[in-house]
């Protein structure tokens, strides 16, 4: 008789975003705080609203193009945020995840690019010199350090390693959902065409 088969574990998802885009996100965050603060604090008359407009254009702007974007991965999918959209990408379907000038996934014909996983030309250099060097040393004994590898190569090579194990769950079946980030697009939009109006009658 033939026991049944434990429940697989679940995962937390993996998450992949890049520490200095948001640290830099954060600094132009406080900056615009402070300058459309004070036109609003400091300003007269239609000089308010348009530090008012400026803000509302700009915050979501900033938190699209820093904050926002990340890589959620599990064991069934990978969830793509990126400034204006939200890709859910079943393991099942996706096709590669590759890193060249940016990191990218392939799926269903179509390519996404990972926002949050920035690739550093200079960073790959780097580590490609370092590489060099142990083999030229004769590194690979039991001593060796493991391969120094470009983070964005690094987040690539787990992500394929996590949809090469995962594409034949069943759990990691279905199509490619793509939903559009209204909450950013529409304050931005809005901002902007307030922004304009107050400059053309002020």
């Amino acid at each position: 008789m033939s026991t049944p088969s434990a429940p697989e574990p679940a995962y937390a998802d993996r998450v992949y975003r890049s520490p200095m885009a948001v640290v830099t996100g954060v600094l132009i965050l406080a900056m615009i705080v402070w300058l459309c603060g004070d036109a609003v604090v400091r300003g007269v008359g239609v000089g308010r609203w348009i530090g008012l407009a400026a803000a509302l254009c700009a915050v979501p702007l900033t938190v699209a193009f820093t904050i926002r974007p990340a890589v959620f991965a599990n064991e069934d999918r990978m969830r793509v945020r990126n400034p204006f959209r939200v890709i859910e990408l079943p393991w099942g379907i996706v096709d590669a995840v590759r890193a060249g000038y940016s990191a990218e996934v392939l799926a269903d014909g179509a390519k996404y690019q990972l926002w949050s996983v920035p690739v550093s030309l200079r960073e790959r250099k780097k580590a490609n010199r370092s590489a060099g060097r142990r083999e030229a040393a004769g590194a690979g004994g039991p001593a060796a350090a493991p391969a120094v590898r470009a983070s964005a190569d690094k987040a690539v090579d787990e992500l394929t390693e996590l949809a090469e194990r995962g594409a034949a769950r069943p759990g990691a079946q279905g199509q490619v959902r793509v939903r559009w980030a209204w909450e950013i697009i529409v304050p931005a939009v809005a901002g902007a065409v307030l922004l304009a109006v107050l400059l053309m009658v002020g």
